[in-house]
């Protein structure tokens, strides 16, 4: 097995750190806004399903 090197190491890491594409502010914002829009969807959904459900399964069931 290879001995670790700190310092070739470190340096491989710069050295693929260098070829990551970063994003742009406006990549960012962009995709931070559709993320809260659909968490937002998302939430209004399963809020909706779970509201259907609290008034559908005790009918079901014959709890009432």
């Amino acid at each position: 097995m290879a001995k670790f090197n700190p310092v070739q190491f470190i340096a491989e890491v710069r050295q693929e750190v260098s070829k990551v594409t970063w994003p742009t502010r406006k990549e960012v914002v962009a995709m931070t806004i559709m993320v809260l829009i659909l968490v937002i969807l998302a939430s209004l959904f399963f809020w909706i399903v779970d509201k259907v459900l609290m008034w559908v399964l005790p009918w079901v069931l014959g709890i009432r």
